[in-house]
């Protein structure tokens, strides 16, 4: 024997297994399961978005038959904080979750540019690679001395860059740029933060400019003075060699005629003075031709 028992279904229960799939700066796709599996007509769900940064409160409907739910929620704002609530239309029982959404991506290329008295940050604008991005909202700067162990907030802008004084002696700061924050400084975006180490060794800025340039110098003069001694060197020695060559030619060419000995007499070079250099060259004798010694 057997028995067929159907299930009323209950639709005061609350959707199953709620939660996000993916979250972007702009929009969030969540998930859910219906009350009670196979539903057997179009079931409709009510879908709750509150803006806990702007105490503002969205409501979608979704109506579908389906067991696994996917739905998306749009228009919303980057680096926001919702609460969704998804429940039946009939205001059962409710399943909820918190949502963040992706904040805006930190400026790209922050530099710093030290003048005399101050620095200089620059950055591209974050509207290049964020459409959500308007150039009114502005930028704002914060500054952490990690001497002091504070951090500051410097101010804000519109603009690309940002003029940074009064800093001190011998301390290291790290700077972020991000985009302005709204709404109590809840919504924000990703900071780009760069160190700026160029007064650590306690001197002032023109003074470590000075010093650096000075051990340049110092490493540079030396090694230039070597090359030149190593070229004049490398000169005097090829100089030398073609001057011994050069005497050693006028020795050969020099040689004469001994009609004492009756032969050719060719001089090695060594016995021949500076006196040598500049005597006449003889061509040769006769032998009918009185030689004459003084």
């Amino acid at each position: 024997d057997y028995v067929v028992v159907k299930m009323i279904p209950d639709n005061r229960l609350p959707p199953r297994h709620l939660h996000s799939v993916h979250t972007g700066k702009t929009f969030a796709v969540i998930k859910w399961e219906s009350p009670y599996d196979s539903p057997d007509q179009d079931m409709l769900y009510a879908v709750a978005v509150k803006d806990l940064v702007r105490k503002a409160d969205k409501i979608y409907k979704v109506k579908t038959r389906n067991s696994t739910v996917e739905y998306t929620i749009k228009k919303l704002e980057p680096g926001g904080k919702y609460h969704v609530i998804v429940q039946l239309g009939n205001m059962s029982k409710e399943s909820s979750m918190k949502i963040n959404t992706v904040p805006l991506s930190a400026p790209d290329a922050l530099k710093i540019i030290t003048e005399n008295d101050h620095i200089l940050l620059f950055w591209k604008s974050l509207a290049l690679k964020e459409s959500n991005f308007n150039e009114s909202r502005g930028y704002e700067i914060h500054m952490f001395d990690s001497l002091m162990n504070i951090t500051a907030y410097l101010g804000n802008t519109t603009e690309n860059f940002f003029k940074v004084s009064n800093l001190k002696i011998g301390h290291n700061y790290s700077f972020s740029v991000q985009a302005r924050c709204l709404y109590g400084g809840q919504m924000c975006g990703e900071p780009a933060t760069l160190l700026y180490d160029e007064l650590g060794t306690g001197e002032d800025s023109s003074a470590s400019k000075a010093g650096r340039s000075t051990d340049v110098a110092a490493i540079v003069v030396p090694v230039l003075f070597l090359l030149l001694v190593t070229l004049g060197i490398g000169f005097v020695v090829l100089y030398m060699r073609h001057r011994r060559l050069q005497n050693s030619f006028t020795a050969f060419a020099n040689s004469h005629y001994s009609s004492r000995l009756g032969s050719a007499i060719f001089s090695s070079g060594d016995d021949l003075g500076d006196e040598d250099d500049e005597a006449p060259m003889i061509t040769g004798f006769s032998d009918d031709v009185p030689m004459v010694i003084a």
